[in-house]
Parts: C-alpha cells; sequence; structure tokens
C-alpha cells in the first residue's frame, strides 16, 4: 500500500465472545460498534422511514406501534409494515389502516392465523379455560403486562390458542417480585385446567418449560433465592445477541449444591402455583363469564374484557404495571390486568427474552 492509501477491514458478528482474541489485538479488530436492539425512539424512526413506502389512512398512529413493539429489531418492523400492507390489499382497502398494523403485530409475534383448522368442541373449551386462566391471573396480579388480547384461533405451528400482553415501555431491568408475577401467570392455564377438569393437558408443556427457566435463572444467575443466598451457580454462558444460544461449562458447585438448587427451584414453581390456583379459585364466577364469552366470539380484545371486570368489579382493583409492596402478604385481594408455544414472551439483564409476549395452547 501507498502513504496515501489506507484499508478499513469491517467484520460482524452475532458471537463476539468466541472470537479469538487474536483478532481482537490492537492494530486488528480493535474497535467495536454494537447494533442493540432498537429503543422506543429507535422504532418510530424505523418505522417512519419503512411507511413512507405505504399508503395509510388517518387512524394510524406509528408512536402508538412503536410502543407496542419492543423487543423489534429493524428486520421485524420492516416484516410488520410489509403485513400491514398486505392485509389491507387482501381486503381491497386504498389505504393501511391501525387494524392492520395491530394485526401484522400479531403476526409477526403468534405466526398466521388458521381459522379453518377444525379443533373438536371439548379441546376447543379445555383451550379457552387455559387461556383465561392466563388472562385472570394477569389481571389480578400487579408487576404485569396488560393483556391485550385473548384468541382461541389457532395461529402459527400448532398453537391452539394465546394471550397477549403488550408492556407499555421499554425495560432494562426486572425485579424478583416481577418474575414471580410472570411465573404465575405462565401457570395459571394449568392451574384453570386442573381446577375445572381436575387433570391437566399436554398443551401446558411450553408454559411449564418457560417457567421453570425462569425460576432457575431466579436461583442460579439472579441470586434471587434466599436459601441460597447471593450467589452465581449457572454453568450455561449466554450470548448477549443471541437469545437461545448457550454453551455449558464444567460443574462450578457440587451435587449436594445442585439437588438444593434443584429442590429451590422446584419450591418457587410449587408456590406460585398455589398463588395462581388461589387466584382462579376465588373469581371462579369471572373466569367462567370469560371462558362463555370467549368461546362465542373466539376473540377478545382489552375493551372486550374490561367490559366483563367491570361486570364482576367488586372492589379497588391494582392496575397492570403497579409494584407491589414486597412487605406485603401474598395473599392480597385480588385486584385487576397475561399467556404457550410462540415466543417470547420475558427479559430480565436484556436476556429473558423480551416482550410482546404470546402464549399459546
Amino acid at each position: 500500500f501507498s502513504s496515501d492509501q489506507s484499508v478499513i477491514v469491517i467484520g460482524a458478528t452475532n458471537r463476539p465472545e468466541t472470537l479469538d482474541p487474536a483478532l481482537m489485538r490492537p492494530g486488528r479488530f480493535d474497535r467495536n460498534v454494537l447494533v442493540d436492539r432498537p429503543d422506543f425512539k429507535g422504532r418510530l424512526a424505523i418505522l417512519k422511514v419503512h411507511a413512507t413506502k405505504i399508503k395509510m389512512d388517518d387512524t394510524v398512529n406509528l408512536e402508538r406501534i412503536a410502543k407496542l413493539s419492543p423487543g423489534f429489531v429493524g428486520a421485524d418492523l420492516a416484516n410488520l409494515v410489509n403485513e400491514a400492507a398486505l392485509l389491507a390489499a387482501r381486503n381491497d382497502k386504498k389505504r393501511v389502516s391501525m387494524h392492520e398494523f395491530e394485526e401484522g403485530i400479531e403476526r409477526v409475534v403468534a405466526g398466521l392465523e388458521k381459522s379453518t383448522r377444525l379443533i373438536h368442541e371439548d379441546e376447543k373449551q379445555r383451550v379457552a379455560y387455559h387461556e383465561c386462566g392466563h388472562a385472570l391471573v394477569a389481571i389480578s396480579l400487579p408487576n404485569t403486562d396488560p393483556v391485550h388480547k385473548i384468541s382461541i384461533i389457532p395461529r402459527g405451528l400448532g398453537a391452539l390458542g394465546y394471550t397477549l400482553q403488550r408492556p407499555e415501555d421499554d425495560r432494562m431491568l426486572i425485579t424478583r417480585s416481577e418474575l414471580i408475577s410472570r411465573i404465575n401467570v405462565l401457570l395459571g392455564g394449568i392451574a384453570a385446567e386442573d381446577m375445572i377438569y381436575q387433570e391437566s393437558s399436554t398443551g401446558a408443556q411450553n408454559d411449564l418449560q418457560r417457567a421453570t427457566d425462569i425460576a432457575r435463572r431466579m436461583v442460579t444467575e439472579f441470586g434471587m433465592s434466599a436459601k441460597l443466598g447471593r450467589v452465581h451457580y449457572s454453568d450455561v454462558q449466554r450470548s448477549p445477541f443471541l437469545m437461545n444460544a448457550t454453551s455449558g461449562g464444567d460443574h462450578a458447585h457440587s451435587e449436594q449444591t445442585a439437588r438444593e438448587i434443584d429442590l429451590e427451584v422446584k419450591k418457587i414453581i410449587d408456590d406460585c402455583m398455589h398463588e395462581a390456583a388461589e387466584i382462579l379459585q376465588d373469581r371462579k364466577d369471572l373466569l367462567e363469564q370469560m371462558t362463555r364469552e370467549l368461546l362465542e366470539v373466539e376473540v377478545m380484545d382489552d375493551k372486550h374484557i374490561k367490559r366483563i371486570l367491570d361486570a364482576h368489579k367488586t372492589g379497588p382493583s391494582v392496575m397492570p404495571g403497579t409494584f407491589k409492596d414486597e412487605s406485603e402478604s401474598s395473599n392480597v385481594s385480588p385486584p385487576v390486568s397475561s399467556s404457550e408455544d410462540l415466543t417470547a414472551e420475558d427479559q430480565a439483564s436484556r436476556e429473558i427474552p423480551p416482550p410482546p409476549s404470546a402464549d399459546g395452547m
């Protein structure tokens, strides 16, 4: 190379922790530029760029769409705009409305709707109880994201129904009480099945998997166990860029400690299961009413849910997203604001998958 020329080499990776240190030495790839998931302002700016390619009516509020899509990256937002435009074209509309954007978010999060799939009436009723169980537990607890929709129309691969929760803002940290509430919501579906049918079904497999994962991370990674203390026990190395990318390591603790971890995880799950069952038992009439109406309409939005709640309102309510005093008893009177095989639900330390969450049976 001559003295008046320079070459700049740029590389990109989702696994920087796996790179050879020799590549990262000064003079080589020694400048790191982090491209993180966009925040609200970033999502809004990206939406404005892609929205210029389609015709929209006056009902479209890009700021609201940006708030309803936390965790979405640029490709997700581009796909969202494209899905909304396709939906409008299929409905012979000349402009895209807010309704198509909201449906597009559900498609990105939960998959394509399969309204033609035939489901046995008994299974359909079980799915309705399951999803209403998720929703009612979420409605009855603080530290939860608002429930925006409940559906028993199949979506995606094998999901017979889902409960969609959407956070109202971006969150970077999650407290212990919020994680406990998430586990309660995940177990709300199986608790409803146990209460109504005295047995559960295979539809709760993903709920149990996600709830157990949160509980184990509380114990092993976040130091949220009073018995095991503020110690990091996890053997799993997680990539900060790829949610599902993990690598195992050698056990750093004894077999006795591993057993205590398992017992502590089971205790958290059992306590949350008991709390979810108590909430549903105390509000069984409301659960029955929600299930009956869901079976009639198949899809309930937040306004429909609120009408049912107002009809059964017996006292003051705790709005979703508020924080419960840790000193209060866990059996606070049920207030009011959940969730299986689809997404991603979860974001502690930006590692539990970010919402919007959709749980499908």
